[in-house]
């Protein structure tokens, strides 16, 4: 049964991952088939893509969605900043448990952040490493944006990703492979990890919310001739990996793979916290 349950496991998380870029790779990178779809988003009479110049456009699909990855990762690395801050406390206990501190929220915020720490440095670790694994894609393919090649009025020839690619030198000037607006999106699967970790029973829902927008933030650059739909693909793929390769490491196989915890109200009761007692809530 624990064979079975870890080669599970391995097979969802990693090999549905493997088996997506597969096809991905033969379905598009190997055919005509991302041309196909942009040359249906242009406007017949200009040969243009019609948003692409649209500024409303831009500052709401491609502006404003950046906040919601950026807020994410800003209040991760001041949760982890805040988490060492209630254990120096704890050894002022007058300090620590002073009704200004509680009546103000921030004795209880300070205690949240340190038992949620590794949680924090999960999230700021997640981004930063799928932040630098898409650069480096970017600056070692070389790949240059539809509008930016002369299928679509610019200057460079298109390429496929594989056609320049190298492991330690940068092939060039294009980074438009894989799909980094559509990555940021994608970053907030650090936060499916999280609630996987807590057997959070509406983990599968925020997972599919996740995966949703990361397509939504991919598709809106696709509209506008700045990515193929296939570089939304490719970048979902390695942002998953990254990331669950990373929760692997912060959290183990068993607590990932722990089923979730479904809440009722006879669960409810508060349970007795695993923290030394000078660091728990009154």
């Amino acid at each position: 049964m624990h064979g079975t349950s870890r080669k599970a496991f391995y097979l969802v998380n990693l090999g549905i991952p493997l088996l997506l870029a597969a096809v991905v790779f033969l379905m598009f990178d190997l055919t005509h088939l991302d041309r196909w779809i942009s040359n249906l988003l242009l406007d017949p009479a200009s040969g243009q893509f019609p948003l692409l110049h649209d500024q409303w456009f831009e500052k709401v699909t491609h502006k404003w969605p950046r906040l919601l990855p950026n807020w994410t990762g800003e209040a991760a690395i001041i949760g982890s900043l805040l988490s060492f801050i209630w254990p120096r406390l704890a050894g002022y206990p007058r300090l620590a448990h002073s009704p200004l501190l509680e009546k103000s929220r921030i004795a209880p915020l300070l205690r949240f952040s340190t038992r949620h720490r590794r949680d924090f440095l999960f999230v700021v670790v997640a981004f930063a490493l799928c932040t630098t694994v898409i650069h480096y894609l970017k600056s070692h393919t070389s790949v240059y944006c539809p509008v930016e090649t002369t299928l679509y009025g610019g200057p460079q020839l298109r390429s496929e990703w594989f056609e320049h690619f190298s492991w330690f030198e940068k092939a060039g000037d294009g980074r438009c492979w894989p799909g980094g607006h559509a990555s940021s999106g994608f970053t907030l699967l650090a936060l499916y990890f999280v609630a996987r970790r807590h057997r959070w029973q509406y983990a599968r829902p925020l997972l599919i919310a996740i995966l949703l927008l990361g397509f939504v933030y991919g598709t809106t650059r696709v509209l506008q001739g700045w990515h193929y739909m296939s570089h939304t693909f490719w970048a979902g793929i390695f942002v998953w990996l990254t990331t669950w390769l990373t929760a692997l490491c912060f959290y183990g196989r068993q607590a990932l793979q722990a089923p979730v915890r479904r809440v009722t109200r006879a669960s409810q009761a508060p349970a007795v916290s695993a923290m030394p007692a000078a660091l728990r809530p009154e």
